[in-house]
């Protein structure tokens, strides 16, 4: 399975499949001929270490790739020229050597690939298909549903990049919950619907977390990593990620039968409880690591969604929201990233420079929203979209961290974490590193946000409300220290104005309490 292929004669394409392109209709694939054509897949550590990885997210990466290998020499097995990498039995430490060393005995005619996730891999291959002298063809990724070329085509024509317009041009190309021209129900966007709060008794009837069985090729791929990457951060101890196309669909069809329903209303509440992993998934698809390695299609999703709204007369507000965040979000984001690389990488708008607080890595600190949502990921992998944007990514820009330091984390700690995805996200919307680039404000809020939305705060040391003092909740103090801070910038934007109505009845004393407490904070950053 892992030896390196020899050249059999004239080889016509070599074919690289990357490891988030796990669909037998990748595009590399189109015309492949399995007595002419090559194929190499490899497990490189660099790819686990040039962020320090979570050990699910290696695990997650590495079992769907040998499943597919495996899944693809059944349906090919007269293909003479397949090779596979495993870690451990090559001395490869990176894609781009594995890639040359393959080039070097092929000598195919034109290498093939699809377009890599990752502008870093993209130039590598370019760079070294250019110093071999080997003609290199990248084909469009039609696992999305908006190819770069169009969405370039649409970001020149409009003077904001907003992602609702281009979501709604989504919509209307797809015909996806439309009615002639105009949307199902009469709204495009249901949002306002989706922010409830779970209240005192927190959340009912929570849907069971879904299980995956453990087979032998993970089970593999579980012991390789621990005794390859043991120091990496992390725990294999809740592993629950589809790695074959079948899970996933069981997946999508348990999300469909079971939490579809309940999805719109609660989707940025938070609960910290005793019951695990059931009070963390919520009512959330956990379908982002299948999309992501492409072991399902966005437009099979978005039809099975419109199908069970229509079967079962769910709630429009959730399955809208639902289908926002796969036809809207996640091919905005896409475009986004691709329309503005390399540059979206060094952004940072605030000139931020503080290094990463050690508790990121551990959860050890006395902020109980932190503790929760940094434990969470630790032991899991994921964390819902509200815990990375509003409690660790919130604190990233309030604490003035430094922007390459804080993406780095995001990419290491998630399961479906690919930098097409989670640069934006971190870069545009976390930390409001590109200025503003498709957002119209930082989102920035008090611990007060962070109590509305969950029940951390009862949990903790420190009180919400307080600004200053030992038992100030550190989110406050900072979000208001940033206000005071960038206090002209906010005024003048007609969606952050009324932030800045509040700093105007702090006295010269209350401004100078809450900077000198703030500095505090940030100068024993490790300590809160």
């Amino acid at each position: 399975m892992s030896n390196i292929i020899e050249n059999q004669g004239m080889t016509r394409n070599l074919i690289l499949i990357l490891g988030d392109q796990l669909n037998f209709d990748n595009p590399a694939l189109e015309d492949f001929d399995p007595t002419q054509d090559a194929i190499l897949m490899a497990e490189v550590s660099h790819e686990a270490t040039q962020v320090w990885s979570h050990k699910a997210r290696i695990v997650l990466f590495i079992s769907a790739m040998r499943h597919f290998y495996k899944a693809f020499t059944d349906q090919y097995p007269n293909c003479l020229q397949a090779s596979y990498l495993k870690l451990g039995e090559h001395d490869f430490t990176t894609l781009k050597a594995a890639w040359a060393q393959q080039i070097y005995i092929l000598k195919p005619q034109q290498v093939i690939v699809c377009e890599p996730g990752e502008y870093r891999l993209e130039q590598d291959l370019v760079t070294l298909c250019k110093e071999m002298n080997t003609h290199l063809a990248v084909r469009d990724d039609t696992h999305f549903m908006c190819s770069k070329a169009d969405f370039s085509h649409w970001a020149k024509a409009n003077k904001q990049l907003r992602m609702e317009f281009f979501y709604r041009k989504m919509r209307q190309k797809y015909d996806v919950l439309m009615q002639g021209d105009e949307p199902v129900g009469g709204a495009w966007n249901y949002d306002a619907e989706n922010r409830k709060t779970f209240g005192k008794t927190g959340p009912q009837n929570i849907p069971a977390a879904p299980q995956i069985n453990i087979d032998a090729i993970t089970q593999e791929v579980i012991e390789a990593i621990e005794k390859h990457f043991p120091n990496h951060p992390g725990s294999l101890k809740n592993f629950i990620w589809p790695v074959t196309r079948a899970a996933a669909l069981e997946f999508l069809g348990g999300f469909l039968k079971n939490k579809l329903i309940g999805f719109g209303d609660h989707q940025d509440a938070m609960w910290q409880s005793t019951n695990g992993s059931q009070s963390l998934y919520l009512w959330h698809s956990l379908l982002s690591t299948s999309l992501n390695l492409k072991l399902l299609n966005p437009r099979e999703v978005i039809a099975a969604a419109v199908t069970a709204y229509h079967q079962h007369q769910l709630p429009l507000a959730s399955v809208e929201g639902f289908i926002r965040q796969i036809l809207g979000w996640r091919e905005f984001i896409r475009g986004v990233y691709w329309l503005d690389m390399p540059k979206m990488s060094e952004a940072n708008h605030y000139n931020h420079t503080r290094p990463l607080p050690s508790w990121y890595w551990n959860g050890n600190t006395h902020m109980n929203c932190m503790k929760q949502s940094i434990s969470d990921t630790m032991q899991h992998g994921y964390a819902h979209h509200i815990q990375r944007l509003m409690v660790t990514g919130m604190f990233g820009i309030l604490a003035e961290l430094n922007p390459r330091e804080v993406e780095a984390w995001y990419l290491a700690v998630y399961v479906d974490a690919v930098e097409w995805v989670e640069l934006p996200n971190v870069a545009g919307m976390a930390l409001y590193a590109n200025g503003g680039r498709f957002t119209s404000k930082p989102y920035v809020a008090s611990g007060a946000y962070i109590k509305r939305m969950s029940n951390y705060c009862s949990n903790c040391k420190y009180k919400p409300e307080l600004k200053t003092g030992e038992a100030a909740c550190p989110t406050t103090t900072l979000y208001w220290n940033f206000l005071i801070k960038h206090y002209d910038t906010f005024s003048r934007n007609p969606r952050t104005a009324l932030m800045t109505k509040n700093v105007d009845r702090f006295s010269a004393a209350e401004v100078d309490a809450v900077h000198a407490h703030a500095q505090y904070l940030l100068n024993h950053i490790n300590n809160v």
